[in-house]
């Protein structure tokens, strides 16, 4: 016949729930508020490496929201350059002090650009038109998108083209020195070669300033 078990003494029972309340007290602050609540009140969850177990709820976001692709990707290959233009003082006439440059962009290509006219200090002695169009045959429609025109001595920012055409930038020199301007471009588009629309002046990219513009009248 087995002994009947004796009931623990009041005071070990009192002692083992308290050691009990003890160390959940311990897990809660020590492992769960750090790596569930990103809480660590007793600095253990940093010391223990379980904070970096803890992340904010995920929010999906649909990257299509509003019509517009958030991510592309492009046949044209990316690339990038720096093409220096020379200008003449507003004395030289328009055919050297002003001149449009522009590439060759597809649809919804991305061109990132960054430009500064050096030699000039006045934002008012400078003026500029960036735009784009179409290229059509003869005798069909032009579409023609304007972005923005002003007085300034730089810019930058992104681009990205409306439609198949050729986006960039008539560029205006009245200060009374000749100035250089250097744009920089990245992206996916293409030069245009010398002579054909977008590049009437025939600027070479890639070279000085001295070599950029050998057509110049």
């Amino acid at each position: 016949m087995s002994e009947p078990i004796r009931p623990m003494p009041k005071g070990r029972l009192i002692a083992a729930t308290l050691g009990a309340l003890a160390l959940a007290a311990l897990i809660v602050l020590g492992a769960i508020l750090p790596a569930e609540f990103n809480r660590d009140p007793l600095g253990l969850g940093g010391l223990s490496g379980l904070s970096r177990l803890w992340a904010p709820e995920d929010r999906q976001v649909d990257p299509a929201a509003g019509g517009v692709a958030r991510a592309r990707e492009y046949d044209t290959p990316f690339r990038t350059d720096v093409v220096e233009i020379p200008l003449g003082d507003f004395l030289a006439g328009a055919e050297r002090s002003e001149l449009e440059y522009k590439v060759r962009m597809r649809k919804d290509a991305t061109l990132i650009y960054a430009w500064e006219v050096i030699g000039a200090r006045e934002p008012r002695d400078f003026h500029f038109d960036q735009h784009g169009h179409t290229t059509p045959a003869p005798g069909q429609p032009m579409a023609v998108a304007t972005y923005r025109q002003a007085f300034g001595l730089r810019q930058q920012g992104a681009l990205s083209a409306p439609f198949d055409g050729i986006q960039g930038w008539q560029f205006s020199n009245s200060s009374e020195a000749p100035v250089v301007v250097r744009l920089r471009l990245a992206g996916f588009y293409e030069l245009i070669p010398a002579g054909q629309p977008g590049n009437e002046a025939g600027i070479v990219a890639n070279v000085p300033a001295a070599r950029a513009r050998p057509a110049a009248p």
